[in-house]
């Protein structure tokens, strides 16, 4: 849970920080990745705690 949200934040401040600068938009695109990818890694987890729920 605490590596989901510093992933979290880390795309947050990576996006703030490409969208200010606007030289730095890679870091925009890059904080998107890192919380997409965060995202569906968390659906993931989830999805796997439920599904050893319904098999016990």
């Amino acid at each position: 849970m605490a590596l989901f949200l510093f992933l979290v934040i880390v795309a947050i401040v990576l996006g703030l920080i490409g969208w200010v600068v606007h030289g730095l938009g890679y870091l925009l695109i890059i904080g998107v990745v890192v919380l997409v990818v965060d995202m569906v890694l968390g659906l993931v987890r989830l999805a796997r705690r439920s599904r050893r729920r319904r098999i016990r």
